[in-house]
């Protein structure tokens, strides 16, 4: 039976979501959504490799951007790691990680234009605050340094013990980052810089799928080869050849920056020396109109993603678990959890809006696939390692529902709950797709030119994530899961 405490945790987690269900906006609004994805679907088998050509230079931009703003993250949030334990240095990175690369590539925009410094720093800032709270975890797993020793002692067994204790770890976790940091590239496409996301986006409006199939393919070799062109080797090579593929970072001017710091983000009410009173009538249009149905939409689509994401992980670790299945089918069912973990939610939710029309129902379909794949991986690994009875049951379904998941349910709960955060923040950013969370009138400030109303709107996007992240910390806590994220095989973050 599960433990008291787990289901306690699924019981208020699956009533919210049932709540939730009741206010979701759930409608299709094109006339064949069916015939849409059949189209869709049939492009497959119908890609001109021909077109290749055409798209690398958004390949190697991708690989590139990611590379550098890799490099530069890891050196940045490794040092950060060591000072992590600062109240400030903390509570910074909180707030900066909390804010999707999307949004971050919409700021800087508005600062440098469309070229590769927005790119890099996109995704440089939370990346870099990212790698610093794991880093500095890792560090902590690997903290049996005496505290009474002080000085060049503690530096030395940072230097000579602890970090070279810690490396295995810290690169592999970086090298999970990495494929992260090309999804995240790729999306940023949507936005003008021309990563493959960009020509993806052309290609989705105009109908295009066979070319959008294509693109997708070649993403996926990218993911699926990595370990074979970054790696100890080539790691250097890579590096410097993308450093010199990057070469437009266009006409930075540092009067927008000044401008936007001192003039574009402060409150209007305030820049044009209004009194104090239009400052408050100006905050409360906006939270009235804006903040609280941002909000309450964001939570609904974030509590309904979670339950949907917890529901397709428990419905396919069987799949890819050999106490279950066979190796022939296991791999196939791999196959299809790694090309849906691939899939940046971002594009499954433009995909899935294509076919469906605007409202909760792509994001939600996107969100459910992409993190659902990623925890039904994980709970598949948890299972392999999982030893029974010799006389354990041979029937596949007692053996899934009275002797697998009661033993693994409390560790798929923090998984669940790690992602809880990035389902936050990627509930957010959909709304740029035309639902009605945060993104949306974040992007709607962005287009009216309103900066000080977007910068508004993203520090109660960030804030609403941080206080995810609270509740996060504080379930895992209550569930006492001894398996950390740096020890489960996988980027959760």
């Amino acid at each position: 039976m599960l433990q008291s405490k787990s289901l306690n945790v699924s019981v208020i987690f699956i009533a919210v979501a049932l709540v939730s269900f009741i206010f979701a906006d759930f409608s299709i609004s094109t006339i064949d959504p069916f015939m849409e994805l059949k189209n869709f679907s049939l492009a497959l088998f119908q890609i001109d490799i021909s077109q290749t050509p055409k798209l690398i230079p958004a390949l190697f931009t991708t690989v590139s951007i990611a590379i550098v703003a890799m490099l530069i993250s890891s050196i940045l949030g490794f040092i950060l790691a060591l000072v992590f334990e600062n109240f400030f240095v903390r509570t910074t990175l909180a707030f900066t990680r909390a804010i999707h690369e999307l949004f971050w590539a919409l700021i800087f925009l508005q600062i440098f234009g469309l070229n590769t410094l927005t790119a890099l720093l996109a995704i440089i800032i939370p990346y870099s605050a990212i790698l610093a709270k794991v880093y500095a975890e890792i560090l902590q797993e690997h903290d049996t340094f005496p505290k009474e020793l002080k000085g060049k002692a503690k530096a030395s067994y940072y230097l000579y013990t602890k970090i070279p204790d810690a490396l295995p770890h810290l690169v592999a976790y970086t090298f999970y980052r990495f494929e992260c940091a090309l999804r995240s590239t790729a999306i940023l496409g949507f936005v003008g810089i021309t990563t493959l996301g960009y020509y993806l986006s052309s290609s989705f409006m105009q109908g295009y799928y066979n070319e959008v199939w294509l693109l997708l393919i070649m993403f996926y070799i990218i993911i699926a080869t990595i370990r074979w062109w970054i790696n100890k080797y080539t790691v250097i090579p890579a590096i410097l050849a993308s450093f010199f593929y990057l070469d437009d970072f266009g006409n930075v001017n540092m009067d927008n920056f000044i401008r936007f710091i001192t003039s574009d983000i402060i409150p209007h009410p305030i820049k044009t020396d209004k009194p104090f009173s239009e400052v408050v009538s100006w905050f409360e249009a906006i939270f009235r109109d804006e903040i609280l149905v941002g909000v309450f939409n964001t939570i609904l689509l974030t509590q309904i993603s979670l339950v949907l994401t917890a529901i397709l992980a428990l419905i396919t670790f069987p799949l890819v678990s050999k106490k279950f299945t066979n190796k022939f089918f296991r791999t196939l069912s791999h196959i299809f959890l790694v090309v849906l973990r691939s899939t940046p939610e971002y594009i499954l939710a433009y995909l899935f809006l294509q076919i469906f029309g605007p409202s909760m129902l792509p994001a939600a379909l996107a969100l459910m696939l992409h993190n659902g794949a990623i925890i039904g991986f994980l709970m598949g690994q948890q299972t392999d390692e999982l030893e029974f009875r010799l006389d354990v049951t041979k029937k596949r379904n007692e053996l899934y529902l009275y002797e697998v998941l009661p033993r693994i349910y409390s560790q798929f709960l923090a998984f669940l709950f790690y992602r809880w955060e990035i389902i936050m923040r990627e509930s957010a950013i959909l709304g740029i797709l035309g639902v009605a969370t945060l993104g949306f009138y974040i992007d709607s400030a962005i287009a009216d030119f309103r900066l000080d109303k977007m910068m508004l709107l993203l520090v109660v996007t960030a804030l609403l994530n941080i206080f995810i992240d609270l509740i996060s910390k504080k379930s895992r806590e209550y569930l006492k899961v001894e398996k950390s994220i740096t020890s489960c095989g996988c980027d959760l973050k």
